[in-house]
C-alpha cells in the first residue's frame, strides 16, 4: 500500500528531474547572469530537434518557426550553465527573456529545458506529452533555437528557447 501512495510522487519527482518549462509569468528571483553571446556549430542532434518541432508545428496547422542566431546564443549560454552545475532549471529566466526582449525584439519569451535524452526524438516525445512543454511547441511564436550539450558523463542537456516578435 505504501508503494501506491509513494508512486504518484514519483512520477512527478521524474517529470520534474527530466524536463521543465518556463514562460514569461516565471518570476525570477536568481541572482542577475551576465549573458556573454558566442557562436557554436550546430549540431546534428540539434537541426533534428528544430525539425521535429517544426514538423509537429506543421501536422497541427501552425507556422514554422525560423531559426535564430541571438535566440541560439542565449539559449548556449542556460546549457552551458546547467551543465557546469550539473542540473536542470530555469535560472535566471528572467535575465534571458529580457535580453532577448531588448536585443531581439522579442515581445514573448518561453523556453523548455531537458536533460538525459539520447536523442531528438526522445525529448520532442517527451515534450509532447507534458503539457506545459507541448504548450511551449504549440504557441504564438515566431522564431526559436535550441542548445544541446553534453556533460562530462555523456548526458545531454537542452534549452529550447522561444519567442515572439
Amino acid at each position: 500500500m505504501k508503494l501506491l501512495m509513494r508512486l504518484p510522487v514519483l512520477a512527478l519527482f521524474t517529470m520534474l528531474t527530466f524536463s521543465s518549462c518556463s514562460t514569461d509569468s516565471l518570476d525570477d528571483k536568481a541572482e542577475a547572469l551576465e549573458l556573454s553571446l558566442i557562436s557554436t556549430q550546430t549540431k546534428a542532434i540539434e537541426i533534428e530537434i528544430l525539425d521535429l518541432i517544426n514538423d509537429h508545428r506543421l501536422s497541427n496547422g501552425l507556422n514554422a518557426l525560423k531559426g535564430m542566431n541571438i535566440v541560439k546564443s542565449v539559449a548556449f549560454s542556460h546549457t552551458d550553465y546547467m551543465v557546469d552545475n550539473d542540473q536542470i532549471s530555469h535560472d535566471n529566466f528572467y535575465t534571458r527573456s529580457n535580453y532577448l526582449k531588448t536585443n531581439a525584439g522579442a515581445k514573448k519569451v518561453s523556453e523548455n529545458v531537458a536533460y538525459g535524452y539520447s536523442t531528438a526524438q526522445g525529448v520532442v516525445k517527451a515534450w509532447i506529452k507534458s503539457e506545459s512543454h507541448k504548450a511551449n511547441l504549440e504557441g504564438d511564436f515566431t522564431n526559436f533555437d535550441i542548445s544541446a550539450e553534453k556533460n562530462e558523463d555523456g548526458r545531454w542537456y537542452f534549452t529550447n528557447i522561444f519567442i515572439k516578435k
